[in-house]
């Protein structure tokens, strides 16, 4: 049986849980993790290469007139973009990818030309389960000074609006019910007989 790699996105606004639940995949080793690109800095324990490629706005910019993001976008003031033959390359050789991008990016992503990308894509979003949970796991979280905060929760209240653009929306739970809703989707979508050839 040979299967063509399936493109998993997701999204969810900030204090969605979305950190906790790429943390509890990142030791699955049934696909690979799309590491994307960001001007921003490195907070406190990231890895340039592991959690970012980390970025000038310079080198930046010229990728971008090189055409060599599938997405990019300026979220909270900096630059995020994905690779595009990154992923391409990982689906061409049978291979899962997951990808993190925020609204806009999934946006790009679900109207790109290219036909290998939208027969691969299934986009999930992450929604909490109210404002006041987003506003307590942003306390908890504690990396954002008073005015960032209000600028995510802002943020937040807009993405979570696009909930209905994505073909699958997990209510965020406790960490395990997210990881678990999440695994469910990825190994029903593997099960999709279009994905699928078969030689008997």
């Amino acid at each position: 049986m040979k299967r063509s790699g399936i493109l998993f996105l997701i999204s969810a606004p900030s204090g969605g849980g979305k950190s906790t639940l790429l943390k509890m995949l990142s030791d699955k080793p049934d696909f690979v993790y799309s590491i994307s690109c960001t001007t921003r800095a490195p907070r406190p324990g990231e890895v340039d290469g592991h959690d970012y490629h980390f970025l000038s706005v310079a080198e930046f910019e010229r990728r971008i007139a090189a055409g060599d993001f599938i997405e990019h976008a300026s979220v909270h003031g900096n630059f995020y973009g994905t690779l595009r033959q990154t992923i391409l390359d990982s689906m061409g050789s049978g291979r899962d990818v997951l990808m993190d991008v925020d609204i806009q990016g999934a946006t790009k992503i679900r109207t790109d030309a290219d036909g290998r990308l939208q027969a691969a894509l299934v986009d999930i979003f992450l929604m909490p389960p109210s404002m006041d949970e987003v506003r307590r796991r942003l306390l908890k979280r504690g990396t954002e000074t008073p005015e960032q905060l209000e600028v995510r929760l802002r943020n937040a209240k807009t993405e979570m609006a696009a909930w209905r653009n994505y073909r699958y929306t997990i209510i965020s739970g406790t960490p395990m019910q997210d990881f678990e809703n999440f695994r469910a989707i990825m190994q029903a979508e593997r099960m999709r007989a279009s994905r699928m050839t078969l030689n008997f």
